[in-house]
């Protein structure tokens, strides 16, 4: 199968999802504009979740998956998912499925024109003190990046695969994934997107990862913007 999309699927302790993960985007990539493919990225989980992975890649040609030796958080996961992606397009959603894969269509609509297109959770359907403690580290965000994104932290997005394997990726910096396409002097767009509630397994951040994580992430953002290096090839041989 010539595949143009892969799908990153971070997992860590996620066995009670896995199987409603396995047929959700096994749909989706029946009704996908681009050819997909999906990749479990299992960031050391201590459950069954890599039985459940392995059977599922087994049954099915366009699921694979990596397995970290130990666990190194999301941020780690998403940057390998990025590493192993062969396709020209890489998109990322959560094992939660709080953000809905049919909903990638609307994002891939835009990927031409764009170089990340990422989702805006419309209507969210999280906790008070989720919810508010997402909104005011966005806002700390927006104010040290200029990125113009309302919702840097929804777990669905699209990014030409060539822009995502150049970001220096290190921990807590998937919340930074728009900036970083700009750091590039990529184009970036965000879409409303459908968000549910969480229906099985348990969230693996707190108030510290939403927040006060995110306010420090924004200092090593600043100082990756002053380092960070750009070129253009004119020519080889």
């Amino acid at each position: 199968m010539n595949y143009q999309f892969t799908i990153v699927v971070p997992v860590y302790n996620e066995e009670d999802n896995l199987l409603r993960v396995e047929k959700e985007l096994l749909a989706y990539t029946k009704i996908a504009t681009k050819t997909t493919k999906v990749l479990f990225v299992n960031d050391g989980s201590k459950d069954n979740s890599q039985a459940l992975i392995e059977t599922i890649c087994d049954r099915n040609e366009a699921f694979d998956y990596i397995l970290f030796k130990d666990n190194r958080g999301l941020s780690a996961a998403i940057k390998a998912g990025f590493d192993y992606t062969k396709t020209e397009l890489v998109g990322y959603i959560d094992s939660d499925l709080q953000t809905a894969p049919e909903d990638f269509n609307l994002l891939l609509e835009h990927i031409g024109e764009f170089d990340l297109v990422t989702g805006v959770r419309a209507n969210r359907k999280d906790s008070f003190v989720k919810n508010m403690s997402s909104k005011i580290a966005n806002g700390i965000r927006r104010a040290f990046t200029k990125d113009g994104m309302d919702d840097t932290g929804c777990p669905l997005k699209v990014i030409k695969t060539d822009y995502a394997k150049r970001i220096p990726m290190f921990k807590g910096l998937h919340r930074f994934l728009p900036a970083m396409i700009l750091l590039q002097n990529g184009k970036i767009k965000q879409i409303p997107v459908q968000h549910f509630p969480r229906v099985a397994g348990e969230a693996k951040f707190g108030l510290w990862n939403r927040l006060l994580g995110p306010l420090l992430d924004c200092f090593a953002y600043l100082w990756m913007k002053k380092k960070y290096i750009n070129y253009d090839v004119a020519k080889t041989k």
